[in-house]
């Protein structure tokens, strides 16, 4: 028999988890690949626009003093010199493995707060519930064991929530209506607004390098026929060159597909789950839906690491 449930008010456990409410190893990490995240984006961007300010002043002259000394190759060498120190720091200091590895680290973390705080496999409800909370604390700890390296900083919020004890305190049918509006619907949700805004930003940007790559034909055909004498195609082609190496960053078009993917099975996870009555089943249910999403980020950070490697 399991122990009586403790009475909770709705009012206190109906939000679900939110990320505050979420175990301190989860605030670390999301930190951490935040930051990373922030410091690899910012570093690339630079190193591209860097490349095109190297193309365009190579094309120019502008000679100042008795010596004739060009300004513009001047400008020329330090974007390049720019450009190096970029690819020195991204090296080195290796923000992109920050960014993902914390990433992996965080939803890991989430996920394991929200099996032991709606009575998910492995941490189904038992008569022993101090033993469940001594499983998810030892399986927290395991996490952290196996932890990359990625800067991650000491946090202060306790390893079970006052918020997850509460929610897994509550009766089935409470934990059973948090679950699906505040893990489910909300990760559905925030999968198909990715989706939509990543499938329109890959529709913007394929139009925008197709009017960059008419412009550089253009100048080339100006410049064969003697009307121009700057480079112009040079500088065009090495914008379309950065406006490509950024699509490829980002990977709005496939990021787009696999939102949609994750999206449309998160609905089906969400049908099933309404279906459950019992302890056992629900258990089941909510492991099979955080495979869902633990099977959505894998192919994320392999998709990311490619991109970046």
């Amino acid at each position: 028999m399991f122990p009586p449930e403790e009475v909770i008010p709705v009012s206190s456990v109906e939000r679900g988890l939110s990320d505050a409410n979420l175990p301190g190893l989860f605030e670390a990490a999301d930190a951490a690949s935040l930051e990373g995240q922030r410091r690899y984006v910012t570093a690339v961007r630079l190193s591209l626009i860097l490349a095109i300010v190297a193309a365009a002043t190579g094309v120019v002259s502008w000679t100042v003093g008795t010596r004739g000394i060009d300004l513009a190759a001047f400008g020329t060498a330090l974007a390049l010199v720019g450009i190096t120190a970029t690819e020195i720091y991204v090296s080195s200091v290796r923000p992109a493995d920050q960014w993902y590895d914390g990433r992996a680290f965080a939803e890991s973390a989430k996920s394991l707060a929200w099996r032991y705080s709606v009575g998910g496999i492995p941490f189904a409800k038992q008569p022993d519930e101090p033993s469940v909370r001594r499983r998810f604390g030892q399986q927290m700890s395991r996490l952290l064991d196996e932890a990359p390296q990625t800067s991650i900083k000491p946090s202060q919020r306790p390893v079970v929530t006052e918020q997850m004890a509460l929610l897994r305190a509550s009766d089935l049918a409470t934990r059973k209506a948090a679950y699906l509006e505040y893990r489910i619907i909300d990760q559905q949700k925030w999968y198909a607004g990715k989706a939509e805004g990543n499938g329109r930003l890959a529709g913007r940007w394929r139009t925008a390098l197709l009017v960059i790559e008419v412009v550089g034909i253009g100048a080339a055909i100006v410049k064969a026929f003697g009307y121009l004498t700057l480079d112009l195609a040079g500088v065009v082609a090495a914008v379309i060159a950065a406006g490509t190496a950024w699509t490829s960053l980002r990977q709005f078009s496939t990021l787009a597909r696999a939102y949609t993917f994750a999206a449309n099975e998160l609905a089906i996870a969400h049908e099933r789950l309404e279906l459950v009555g019992d302890e056992t089943s629900w258990a089941a249910e909510v492991a099979d839906s955080e495979e869902a999403v633990s099977r959505e980020h894998t192919m994320w950070r392999a998709s990311r690491s490619r991109a970046s490697s």
